[in-house]
């Protein structure tokens, strides 16, 4: 297997591993987000910490995309691929954060005999739910736009998937991030059918490209001129594997 092939399996897989943690992740956070009064209860601890863990990979995955994509993305386009690394760094770096909002909610009710003001942890919860709340509107929302748009374009340019799929990264990019920035606002709630809908696009595009990138891998770039093979497609050099 090349190196660009083996970059394009590991980049898919990322993206897939990426979707599914934040998927289950969130869902696993729910007693403790959902519940006021979780810090007073029984908790489902061992819940919470598994979603912890799997946001903990989430993170990972985020970094692990830029990383892989880097060495094929700086051939065609170097400034966008660094931007693309820095984006994502700053992206997991905000997850990382309501990880830890999370997490302190399982020690807050651990230790509420020894703090023995019940109003006082409800408050203190109150806000690291709303930090995780803002984490989760930073982080898959204003920034996992910009970086959706920065590497479609990116890739659009190179030809290194078929336009269609770059499509969806150009169009959901955006659309996620004007959704965000309308949230933030206070236009509409963070969970609610607009949000959602405006979400799609952009999951369809990270879920296409991982698809395609296990499948196929990077696309050879078709060729401008007449001198080309029949069909008119040739590999760009930058993505041939290089004799040993």
């Amino acid at each position: 297997m090349s190196p660009d092939r083996r970059s394009a399996v590991v980049v898919g897989t990322f993206f897939v591993l990426a979707a599914v943690a934040a998927v289950a992740g969130l869902a696993l956070y729910q007693p403790a987000l959902s519940d006021p009064g979780y810090v007073l209860g029984a908790g489902a601890d061992g819940q919470v910490l598994l979603g912890g863990l799997l946001e903990v990979v989430l993170a990972v995955s985020c970094l692990g995309t830029a990383v892989a994509v880097y060495p094929v993305l700086r051939r065609h386009a170097p400034a966008a691929a660094i931007g693309y690394v820095a984006g994502r760094l700053l992206e997991a770096a905000v997850i990382c954060v309501g990880i830890v909002a999370t997490l302190s909610l399982v020690t807050l009710r651990r230790e509420r005999d020894a703090v023995g003001d019940d109003g006082a942890l409800v408050a203190v919860g109150h806000g690291l739910v709303a930090l995780h709340d803002w984490t989760f509107l930073l982080g898959p929302g204003l920034v996992i736009g910009l970086n959706s748009l920065l590497l479609a374009a990116a890739v659009h340019r190179a030809g290194l998937v078929p336009r269609w799929i770059t499509v969806l990264g150009l169009v959901g990019g955006p659309l996620v991030l004007l959704s965000s920035t309308a949230v933030l606002f206070g236009l509409y709630a963070q969970v609610s059918p607009v949000a959602m809908a405006a979400a799609v696009p952009v999951a369809a595009w990270e879920m296409s490209l991982a698809v395609y990138l296990l499948v196929r891998g990077y696309r050879t770039v078709p060729t401008a001129g007449a001198g080309g093979p029949a069909g008119g497609r040739v590999a760009t050099p930058s993505l041939v594997a290089r004799p040993a």
